[in-house]
């Protein structure tokens, strides 16, 4: 018994520290691609308007023009609503600063849909735009299996020739909200493979699969519209938002940023592509040999792998039904490892057998406490009675 909290201690201290260098890294990550984009180092904004926050600012008329709206933080003539007052700031909407500097949230005024704008290098990214239009075409944009966050317009910066910027629907990391049961992940799991699936028939290497880079609808999962900057919140900050969970409200999953991304003739069977360090700094193949190029295919599904592998695996209970999966897309040798069709059909496979019991079963994190524990729980099994009575399917799917 003292043996095992020992054991169970340890395994929360490590899983703790993953995290912190897991924030480490991707604070890392900002500030990289905010010098990418802007050419200056990043610094923590205050409560005033950072160098980014600025720029935006300064194109806030123009967008507007363009018929998307920011928040009233990002208007010319802003004044911080907590100025002359006893507020704190940090209780204040317009006190809630941008969390990645190349990306911000607005409103498109035709219709009220809250999208997100993406300001791109052309000379640094330029490949990102093209890619995401061509999942946008007729032939593509319609099909089930396309899982390419949907691009609505791309626009010219007036002035600055060399950037752009992407408008595309507003979405929420796949793990911002927690997942209920089991049934939910393997749904989202269905979706991921499917979208890559999807890239590689169309023989596009996305490059940079990473928990960054997955995201999904998360609107209907809301009672109503949250914060984009923090989705626990309602929109107006006026106090907290209540969601649903996935099986109430199945949401569909995106593939984001083309930025490092490729696409290749069809005649290609083996395109080479010199490695490219994205997000995920672990690939094997570019250890030791980053001037040898490489099919980046099979390092998508390293990708993929190691994604599953992190946020499941080494973070949840109870997923060792993937690990024979996980582990051939994660091999150090990109020949030994799977397509892209042998995984869906594999996964397939392993779903086809897990048990209803095993599908309705509550996800719980590795460092969840007791009580964390019987708090969700018990409402965990108000919640399964409930689906078994109406007879909810155990993997939740949208709605053809």
């Amino acid at each position: 018994m003292i043996q095992t909290l020992f054991t169970s201690k340890s395994k929360r201290d490590e899983i703790k520290a993953n995290k912190a260098a897991e924030l480490e890294r991707l604070e890392a990550l900002r500030a990289q691609k905010y010098l990418a984009v802007f050419g200056v180092e990043y610094t923590p904004p205050t409560g005033a308007l950072s160098e980014t926050e600025t720029w935006w600012s300064q194109q806030y008329q123009w967008l507007r023009d363009q018929g998307y709206l920011l928040r009233p933080r990002y208007a010319p003539e802003w004044v911080p609503s907590w100025e002359g007052s006893k507020r704190s700031s940090s209780g204040c909407e317009d006190r809630q600063i941008l969390r990645f500097c190349q990306v911000i949230d607005a409103t498109r005024l035709s219709d009220g849909l809250y999208v997100c704008l993406k300001v791109v290098e052309k000379s640094v990214f330029p490949h990102e735009a093209d890619i995401g239009l061509y999942f946008m075409s007729d032939k593509l944009a319609s099909d089930p299996k396309n899982h390419c966050v949907p691009i609505f317009e791309v626009l010219s910066v007036p002035d600055e020739d060399d950037k752009q910027i992407i408008v595309m629907p507003l979405l929420l990391n796949f793990v911002r909200l927690r997942f209920d049961t089991f049934g939910e992940v393997v749904e989202c799991l269905r979706q991921l493979f499917e979208g890559f699936l999807f890239m590689h028939n169309h023989h596009v290497a996305h490059r940079d699969c990473m928990r960054l880079n997955t995201m999904m609808d998360a609107k209907d999962l809301y009672a109503e519209p949250y914060h984009p900057v923090k989705p626990y919140m309602k929109r107006d900050y006026s106090g907290f938002v209540s969601h649903y969970t996935r099986t109430q409200r199945p949401p569909k999953y995106y593939i984001i940023d083309f930025g490092l991304s490729r696409r290749y003739d069809a005649s290609e069977e083996n395109p080479l592509e010199y490695p490219i360090f994205g997000g995920d700094k672990t690939v094997p193949e570019f250890q030791n040999n980053t001037d040898t190029p490489v099919n980046p295919f099979p390092t998508d599904i390293y990708y993929l792998g190691n994604l599953i592998r992190e946020e499941f695996l080494y973070a949840k209970t109870g997923f060792e039904f993937l690990q024979s999966l996980i582990d051939d897309m994660v091999q150090d040798d990109p020949s030994k490892r799977p397509t892209m069709g042998q995984v869906v059909e594999r996964f397939d496979l392993i779903r086809q057998t897990l048990s209803t019991w095993k599908l309705w079963s509550r996800v719980t994190a590795r460092d969840e406490g007791p009580f964390r524990c019987m708090y969700h729980g018990t409402a965990h099994w108000r919640r399964r009675i409930g689906f078994i009575v109406r007879r909810v399917s155990a993997i939740p799917r949208l709605p053809q």
